[in-house]
């Protein structure tokens, strides 16, 4: 089984600036946990691998296991977390448009990603690394089921944030609208990435041509949230 770090494309929560021996080893061994159980489940398939397996590859037991990641399917489908919390933190600066907070967290979420791709010996082989995540993840009915649960907590989450910028109630048809609306940009720069990513281009040109598809995405969006912002509230 080759070593390769599927940590380093999936955007992390920012390390801290002091980080204790203790806090550096859990990281490490967080990271080490995820990437064995992305190459176990890509090499035989996600229910073909039992938890027990991936804490015997990692010389720790699968209460460990659990101890950083509550459910099996978490171990390859973590971004989610990380993206919820970035929500919340951009979306609460209202010096910005909840459009502009988000297209930068999806520009930080793509250069992870690009980056990881440049950083590979062969762009062919990242590339079909990345396909074979996506057909993964795609295929398996509890890894969808996760996903769409993750998607429902991004929605939740962006509703109540998008409710306090604009003084309302998080049930409202408009927030509850137009968190739906932002969080499809993430389906926007994936289907784009698929797109671009054939193994010939640089990561640099599918950064920017991801990039390109999002933006113009999210322009029909952001005068439609915009007016809802600045909107007073009904009832």
């Amino acid at each position: 089984m080759s070593a390769v770090d599927w940590t380093a494309w999936r955007p992390q929560a920012a390390e801290p600036e002091v980080e204790g021996l203790r806090e550096q080893k859990k990281r490490r061994l967080r990271q080490r946990l995820s990437d064995t159980a992305t190459e176990m489940f890509l090499e035989r398939g996600f229910d073909a691998v039992r938890v027990s397996e991936i804490a015997q590859a990692c010389g720790v037991s699968e209460k460990t296991v659990f101890n950083y990641f509550p459910t099996k399917e978490s171990l390859i489908l973590d971004r989610g977390e990380t993206t919820l919390a970035a929500l919340r933190v951009g979306l609460a600066d209202t010096d910005h448009s909840a459009v502009e907070a988000v297209l930068r967290i999806l520009s930080d979420e793509l250069r992870a990603m690009t980056s990881w791709i440049a950083a590979q010996d062969d762009p062919h082989q990242a590339a079909a690394m990345i396909r074979r995540f996506g057909a993964l993840t795609r295929s398996t009915p509890s890894l969808r089921a996760y996903h769409r649960d993750m998607t429902d907590r991004l929605v939740a989450a962006t509703a109540e944030a998008l409710a306090r910028r604009a003084h309302r109630n998080p049930d409202d048809p408009e927030p509850q609208i137009a968190a739906t609306a932002l969080l499809g940009l993430w389906s926007i720069q994936f289907r784009s990435l698929g797109k671009h990513l054939d193994g010939t281009r640089p990561a640099t040109q599918i950064h920017e041509a991801v990039t390109a598809d999002v933006r113009r995405a999210a322009q029909l969006l952001d005068a439609g949230l915009a007016s809802f912002e600045g909107a007073a509230p009904t009832g």
